[in-house]
């Protein structure tokens, strides 16, 4: 049996995840529309998570420019 292990980390792509993860909300809020009940709240739940996700990396960014500029990285 194989044995999953989580991705490392990997800072290079941030900024795509992130323009990735604004794009798919964007195309979420126009799918809603079009969208009624459990399927409306499920999309509604999951732009939530992009929310945070987007908070997230965000600020994650923004920490590693940070320690780039200090010359950590």
């Amino acid at each position: 049996m194989d044995k999953n292990f989580p991705k490392p980390n990997d800072p290079a792509d941030n900024k795509e995840r992130l323009n990735k993860t604004i794009s798919n909300m964007e195309a979420a809020k126009e799918a809603m529309h079009f969208a009624e009940g459990e399927e409306r709240a499920k999309i509604k739940e999951k732009n939530d998570r992009r929310e945070e996700s987007i908070k997230d990396l965000k600020s994650e960014i923004h920490e590693e420019d940070k320690s780039r500029i200090n010359g950590y990285i």
